[in-house]
């Protein structure tokens, strides 16, 4: 299919019924988590996503954390679903030429390479655009070209390290804590597909893409923004508050241990720092509770007043939390109105029938692995269906498919090429 075939299929919008970025092409030259979930992002938007990997090993994060010796690891899987498999070696000029042609014909590209690497290749933001105006180049980097960091390597340990998230996490008077969850990797990759939707939006009023980076010390500096409210509130650096909120005074607002005794057997509870809402979430919870001698005790009925006395106000609780497992604590209190919710592990939301059911937990079918459960799209449009969640791709898999359908290549062709090691 021609050039010009190609951009006039990007340029129309999706059609109604289909998904919202049906018809855009997607080059995901990234690796590892930050890169991979944008790209994965805009595959459970409907665009056509091709990983493009070298041939020989792949996306390094296919071998990383594996428990199998000749399967992809579940680390690499739930990061590429949705995803069509080329490879390339663009060490090899025939390789390098064929990703220029792919170029050309796409819409996105997306790199999170370290400083300076891309360009070295020959495929820096300039080089592209001057190959493909019309293409929107998206970049993960650790730091901005701004900061006096911005050589040096980034992990998501790092960036929450550098962009506030540690020094807020853990205890009050104890040390600072790595949060579990990788959002540095995973909020970059959602800044980056916001940042590469808009753009593609731009370009059908001026015609021309461009450059989306994101920094991931800035994405995490984002993320932290209740704590810098804490800053110039107090003018000190924001402290540390366990289990309790940055930006509440309020108790109970924590963690309750129920029955069970598992290490996840908690419940928390949280209730409002204004005194209508907070008063009456408290005085309903000691109904629920069975003490409803306290209501309108004096040393507990303003927010403030129990935020002062949080540890007798945890104690009050605790007894009842420990006669009900978390499931059945969370049920009665929300029941009558006071917010609570279950620490619930993976293990608990692996057979939700909710996400089932919206397609945020599917069940797909691995070729070595066989039956495996991926995370899917959290986002619910109406117009726009969000694709089913399908397999990531074999390493190459449809390297053949992709270079006959978008450079025509004849089987002869690929067959050289093959045997050359460009693909």
């Amino acid at each position: 299919m021609g050039t010009g075939v190609m951009e006039r299929a990007a340029e129309r919008p999706a059609a109604a019924g289909a998904p919202a970025l049906a018809g855009i092409k997607v080059l995901d030259l990234t690796q590892w988590e930050a890169g991979s979930v944008a790209a994965q992002t805009l595959a459970f938007l409907g665009a056509d996503v091709m990983k493009i990997e070298r041939p020989k090993g792949g996306d390094p994060a296919r071998i990383a954390s594996a428990d199998s010796a000749d399967a992809d690891s579940l680390y690499f899987l739930v990061l590429n679903a949705n995803k069509r498999g080329v490879t390339l070696d663009l060490g090899k000029p025939e390789g390098k030429a064929l990703l220029r042609r792919l170029i050309e014909r796409s819409d996105v590209l997306l790199e999170n390479f370290a400083p300076g690497t891309i360009e070295r290749l020959g495929f820096g933001y300039e080089a592209v655009s001057a190959i493909n105006p019309r293409i929107v180049y998206g970049s993960v980097r650790g730091f901005s070209d701004e900061s006096a960091y911005r050589d040096f390597r980034c992990f998501d340990a790092i960036a929450q390290s550098m962009g506030g998230a540690v020094s807020i996490s853990g205890e009050p008077g104890g040390g600072p804590v790595k949060p579990g969850p990788t959002f540095a990797d995973t909020g970059t990759a959602m800044h980056l597909a916001v940042g590469i939707v808009a753009a593609l939006h731009q370009r059908h009023a001026t015609g021309r893409g461009q450059h989306v980076k994101v920094a991931m010390q800035e994405v995490v500096v984002n993320f932290c923004r209740m704590g810098f409210a804490r800053q110039q509130i107090t003018g000190r650096a924001a402290e540390r508050v366990g289990n309790g909120s940055p930006s509440s005074s309020s108790a109970p607002s924590g963690i309750f241990a129920c029955a069970g005794g598992g290490p996840n057997d908690h419940c928390f509870i949280y209730t409002a720092r204004d005194s209508i809402t907070g008063n009456r979430q408290w005085n309903t919870l000691l109904r629920v509770i069975g003490r409803e001698e306290l209501i309108g005790d004096p040393r507990y009925d303003e927010p403030q007043k129990r935020f002062a006395r949080q540890e007798e106000v945890d104690a009050i609780i605790a007894p009842w939390m420990l006669r009900h497992d978390k499931r059945e604590a969370m049920a009665l209190l929300n029941g009558a109105g006071v917010p609570a919710g279950a620490v619930m592990d993976t293990s608990d939301l692996i057979d939700e029938p909710s996400f089932r059911a919206t397609g945020m937990l599917t069940a797909v079918q691995h070729p070595k692995r066989g039956e495996i459960v991926l995370p899917g799209w959290p986002v619910r449009m109406s117009e726009s269906p969000t694709p089913p969640t399908t397999c990531p791709p074999l390493l190459g898999e449809h390297t053949e498919a992709v270079l006959d359908e978008m450079l025509e290549l004849t089987p002869e062709e690929m067959r050289r090429l093959k045997t050359e090691g460009v693909i």
